[in-house]
């Protein structure tokens, strides 16, 4: 679905991928080339620092908050799109959105730490969705907040913030951040948007 032209969504990734340029090895480069359009999860060899899935999944919810969830594994339409919005001003305000997220953030993206799990950028877009000029009136706030809910968000890939959020330890020892968007995005969702709450005080390293 991430590779179907004819898909909303992924056209979105596709312009965020051409729009945004990012700084990598000393040069600056469109984002797109760190995206990887043929893998659901990537390996330690790949040189690309998030999957276009996964993208797309932060696409969909910045488009339709939590009911977005459902467009991570279905077709998104522009009949599909919000009421009173029209394909050009979602694709403009959704570019810009996902962009200045990933830009400001891109050393945690480049590290291919916790933030580039799909399940987390589905939550990010649940968060960012509220920033958009369709989002319900008393769920809307502006960028600043959604960066100040960002601010102190441990994104390393550890158990002690991620475990039971959308990661589980694995018989191995190792954190597993293969749960589903459906699954997770929700809770870390949450998370982002109550910093007083017990989720919200993990993702922040924060004692309980």
């Amino acid at each position: 679905m991430s590779m179907d032209q004819r898909d909303v969504a992924t056209r979105l990734a596709y312009a965020v991928g051409e729009t945004l340029e990012v700084e990598s090895d000393g040069q600056r480069i469109p984002f797109g080339k760190l995206v990887n359009a043929g893998k659901r999860q990537l390996t330690k060899s790949d040189k690309e620092v998030v999957t276009l899935s996964a993208l797309r999944a932060l696409i969909v919810t910045t488009v339709f908050g939590s009911k977005g969830v459902h467009y991570s594994a279905a077709n998104v339409h522009e009949g599909d799109l919000p009421p009173n919005t029209d394909a050009d001003e979602v694709a403009t305000v959704v570019v810009r959105l996902v962009s200045r997220l990933i830009g400001g953030h891109f050393p945690d993206f480049a590290r291919r730490s916790a933030i580039t799990a799909p399940a987390v950028m589905a939550g990010l877009g649940i968060l960012l969705h509220r920033a958009t000029p369709w989002c319900a009136p008393d769920d809307a706030v502006n960028y600043e907040t959604v960066e100040h809910l960002l601010a102190d968000v441990r994104w390393e890939r550890e158990a002690l913030y991620w475990d039971g959020v959308c990661a589980t330890m694995g018989a191995s020892g190792r954190l597993n951040f293969s749960g589903g968007v459906r699954d997770s995005a929700g809770r870390v969702a949450g998370a982002l948007l109550d910093p007083a709450g017990d989720l919200g005080k993990k993702i922040r390293g924060v004692r309980r």
